[in-house]
């Protein structure tokens, strides 16, 4: 007993200077990780900026417009604006005139590019012929990192995240909801037609969908009268809504209704027991133009009678995801 007394104080110096170490240790390890770890992305302050991110080894861009009336501490509902083919990003945010709405209204809006063929922009929609089908990029993944880099630097409220496009751009759209449907909440398709021959949505996506009869470069009805139709296969405007309903568990047959601002024009509501609303506005004698916005030059005879944006966002609105409501 007593040898154990006599090698136990010189034992404790050793053990409290093991003990020593190794806390020195961690304390270092702790220190070294935190100069791993990637320092966050900095605050964006109001109004315009152009970001281009790495996507598949392929720098690509995005136009972001932060309305200088948005309250940095509260979560912004965010809008996806997408181009039509030919088009720029900053083409389509003078065409749309969403800024100016996301002023009034209060979220973001945010202006992806696409990529570059043949010399024009355009979105991988789906339904692609011939040389367009090959070497496209993965736009919905492109998408995918432009909401997250937009939530590095900006609160976003993730149960409000939407999309709307024209043209090629609206049928993007319904590729990004059916492949996105987690994080998209609702789209709304203006003159662009679904391209995809295969809908499922792992969820439902509500959809306002909004096209002019007298369209003929995304005809409403007969889709093989447009000389797009070589490049691409899409469906008629109704025919697309009718496939988005049914992947959506609306029921077959849709409430008809007159729409009041314009003489023929017709309103086709699909609605399932969840909540979820499918939506195609029949603009009689309207072309291939963003009711509400002049259409640039007046190259094009402009559609007044009714504002896009108007019902968009008063449609998104209605539609968060499904858990953020009350």
């Amino acid at each position: 007993m007593r040898e154990k007394e006599r090698r136990l104080p010189l034992l404790l110096p050793n053990f409290f200077l093991a003990s020593g170490l190794q806390l020195i240790e961690i304390a270092m390890l702790v220190l070294f990780a935190c100069f791993l770890v990637a320092p966050p992305a900095p605050a964006l302050q109001p109004g315009r900026h152009v970001r281009t991110l790495n996507v598949e080894g392929v720098p690509r861009t995005y136009r972001l417009y932060i309305s200088p009336k948005l309250d940095r501490s509260r979560p912004a509902p965010l809008v996806l604006a997408l181009h039509g083919a030919g088009m720029t990003s900053a083409m389509m945010e003078s065409f749309c005139g969403l800024s100016k709405t996301a002023d009034s209204q209060g979220f973001l809006v945010a202006y992806p590019e696409g990529s570059r063929t043949g010399g024009v922009l355009s979105w991988n929609a789906g339904g692609l012929r011939g040389p367009l089908a090959r070497g496209k990029p993965d736009d919905v993944r492109f998408l995918a990192a432009v909401i997250e880099d937009i939530e590095s630097c900006w609160k976003v409220d993730p149960a409000r995240i939407y999309a709307t496009g024209m043209s090629n751009g609206g049928m993007m759209c319904y590729r990004l909801a059916n492949e996105l449907s987690h994080r998209i909440a609702a789209i709304a398709p203006v003159a662009g037609t679904l391209c995809l021959t295969k809908v499922h949505p792992a969820r439902p996506v509500p959809l306002l969908h909004l096209h002019g009869t007298a369209d003929n470069i995304v005809p409403y009805e007969q889709p093989q009268r447009s000389s797009a139709s070589r490049f691409v296969a899409f469906q008629s405007a109704p025919q697309s809504v009718r496939t988005w309903a049914q992947a959506s568990g609306c029921k077959a047959d849709p409430e008809v209704t007159k729409l009041q601002e314009i003489e023929g024009g017709r309103i086709y509501t699909y609605r399932a027991e969840n909540g979820v609303e499918v939506i195609l506005y029949q603009i009689e004698g309207a072309g291939h133009v963003w009711p509400g916005q002049p259409f640039p030059l007046r190259l094009i005879r402009s559609e007044m009678r009714i504002n896009a944006n108007s019902l968009i966002w008063e449609f998104f609105k209605r539609h968060p995801m499904p858990q953020a409501k009350e």
